[in-house]
């Protein structure tokens, strides 16, 4: 693989977060115009193999507690696949 792909596709991703956090934003701030009040929310914080969750409720949490470990286990996938290709 050519580095300058990954170069391209680091830097995309990158733009691709700061549109998503952009839009996530303004999603918020027209529903909060609109009279709802209430925000949930949460975050999650991943040091290797372990998630540091947090969140305003349960609910949060429990999707965020999921969505880390799937991305844990894609990641060990990803490490597999790419040490028997590579090798």
């Amino acid at each position: 693989m050519d580095q300058a792909l990954f170069n391209t596709l680091g830097i995309m991703l990158v733009f691709i977060g700061f549109a998503i956090t952009f839009i996530a934003v303004l999603l918020l701030i027209f529903r909060t115009a609109k009279g709802e009040r209430r925000v949930r929310g949460g975050g999650a914080v991943i040091i290797g193999p372990f998630p540091i969750v947090f969140g305003t409720d349960k609910e949060s949490v429990k999707v965020l507690l999921l969505l880390s470990m799937a991305l844990i286990v894609l990641l060990l996938v990803f490490m597999v696949v790419c040490y028997y290709a590579f090798k």
